[in-house]
Formats: structure tokens, C-alpha cells, sequence
């Protein structure tokens, strides 16, 4: 449920989106708790997509242990390790092209379900949760060379303090790096009671000490040394690519390799993204 408001790009007017403003804002007038529980699920439940490819051969499924439950992991390869982390309603899984192309090249890829994705414990999902599960399983690997990132993942290591990431390499995919406009943008296109979303939102960074209005993944990308590659598709229906273009432009570590065709979900495995990784390793 929560893709159709998360990834909803439409401004239209529509008696459905009128209907959804009137029946939420109603819910939480009359039933601010009750409302809010139901906001939660709505809003921060993800789909539990299937696996979107077949498993490569050699690949090792694990497991770690986090405050947000069990994450499951996917490692394929020997070598130094670049995590690999996905987006929304997203899965390990869009990663095992790109995961056999890093492991051809030497080194292990490590990808996992995000909490409340794929194989991985959790009820909610949100930036505070990504952002710990990543923490933790940088906390189990001793050799990062780098990370990628797809979507919503991207602006999760952005956001990453872990001192394994500070000074890697990272090739973000379809990354979203105006995150609260592109967020509260999504839930007003919906329809969806922006008090009572904003009310799920209070709570969130109450109970994890996370201000959303710190989450900022365009100018702390700008703070950062390592170079970065973003490949993003210019018709990108989800994530805006004149946004990578602006950092691309102003960001001098930063550089943009632009598609056509690929989308928001495709791009993870064309081409351009693996020959944008062959490019990073070759700076090291």
C-alpha cells in the first residue's frame, strides 16, 4: 500500500485523493491515537518484494543481528567488500548482476534486506532504520572499499556517520538526494493528512533521537572527499535527475553518468552502472 503513496508522482486533481484527505484528516480529529497507529502501518510498512533475479552461483546467504532484528545478507565474491544497499520496497536480489560484475573484478560484494525488507526481521521501515542496519553490519566487516546505493539506500549511507565509510568510494544509483521534498512531496501528491503524517514523523524521531529536519543527503554529499559516481536515468519517474545534475555541476568530487531507457528500477543492472564501478576502483 505504502508504494502507491511513496512513489506516486501525479499532481492531477482526483475524487480519490480528495476522498483520502477528508477520510485521514477526519480519522485524526476524532481518533488522534487510533489514527496514528493506522498512519504507521500504512506509511512505513513496505512491500515485501519477491527476489527480482536468480541467485549466482557461489553466493552465501548470513545473517546479523541488529536493534532493529535479524538482517539478512548476501555476500558473493573474495576480496575487499563494497556494500551494497537498496531502496524502498526494494531487496537484495536487484543487486546480483551488479554483485557477479564487482566480484569478477576482485573483490566481495555484500549486499542485505533492509529491516522490514525482503528475507529481514522488522515491521517499519524508515531513514533511522536504514541508517542502523547499515551501521551494524559496517560494524561486522573489516575491509570496506566502498558502497552502492540505489534510491532511498543512497540517501541512508549519505546519512551514515560510520568512520568504515567517511573516506570510500560510492557509485549511487537513482539516488534521492532532496529527501524531505521528495517524501513530503510523495505524501501530499497522495492525498494523505499531512498533519497525521507529520504526527508518525514526530514519533519516529522521538523514539530514535533523529531529527528529520537533519536528514540531508544533497549537502552532506557536498562535504565528502571520496569520489562519487551517480548513474541516473533521465526520465527517472521516482527521483528527480536534474537534482544529480545540480550536484554533479556544483560538487567537484562528484560526477554524473546519465541513461536512457533504464528507469528507476532497470538502471541497478544496465551497463553504465558497471562500467561506472570499473571506473571508481580504477582511482584507488
Amino acid at each position: 500500500m505504502s508504494d502507491k503513496i511513496y512513489f506516486n508522482t501525479s499532481n492531477k486533481f482526483s475524487f480519490k485523493k480528495r476522498m483520502i484527505n477528508l477520510t485521514t484528516r477526519a480519522h485524526h480529529t476524532l481518533a488522534p491515537n487510533h489514527a496514528k497507529n493506522t498512519a504507521k502501518k500504512l506509511l512505513l510498512t513496505p512491500v515485501r518484494s519477491k527476489p527480482k533475479n536468480a541467485e549466482p552461483s557461489g553466493l552465501i546467504k548470513g545473517e546479523i543481528s541488529t536493534l532493529e532484528g535479524i538482517l539478512k545478507t548476501y555476500r558473493l565474491g573474495t576480496g575487499p567488500v563494497w556494500i551494497l544497499t537498496h531502496g524502498w520496497s526494494g531487496t537484495a536480489s536487484q543487486f546480483f548482476p551488479l554483485m557477479e560484475h564487482i566480484a569478477s573484478r576482485g573483490f566481495t560484494a555484500l549486499a542485505y534486506d533492509h529491516p522490514a525488507h525482503g528475507e529481514s526481521e522488522g515491521a517499519f521501515g524508515h531513514i533511522p532504520a536504514f541508517v542502523g542496519g547499515l551501521e551494524s553490519l559496517l560494524d561486522h566487516e573489516d575491509d570496506v572499499a566502498g558502497l552502492v546505493g540505489h534510491s532511498m539506500g543512497t540517501a541512508s549511507a549519505i546519512e551514515c556517520k560510520h568512520a568504515k565509510l567517511q573516506d570510500k568510494p560510492l557509485l549511487l544509483i537513482a539516488p534521492v538526494l532532496d529527501y524531505l521534498d521528495n517524501l513530503f512531496g510523495s505524501v501530499a501528491r497522495s492525498g494523505y493528512s499531512m498533519r497525521l503524517f507529520e504526527a508518525v514523523v514526530d514519533d519516529i524521531q522521538t523514539q530514535y533521537q533523529y531529527p528529520l529536519q537533519t536528514i540531508d543527503p544533497y549537502n552532506k554529499l557536498a562535504l565528502r572527499n571520496a569520489d562519487t559516481i551517480i548513474v541516473h536515468d533521465e526520465n527517472d519517474r521516482f527521483t528527480k535527475h536534474s537534482v544529480s545534475a545540480k550536484a554533479a555541476s556544483e560538487m567537484p568530487n562528484v560526477e554524473l553518468v546519465t541513461t536512457q531507457g533504464q528507469g528507476h528500477g532497470r538502471v541497478m543492472q544496465c551497463e553504465e552502472a558497471k562500467s561506472s564501478f570499473d571506473k571508481l576502483i580504477s582511482r584507488q
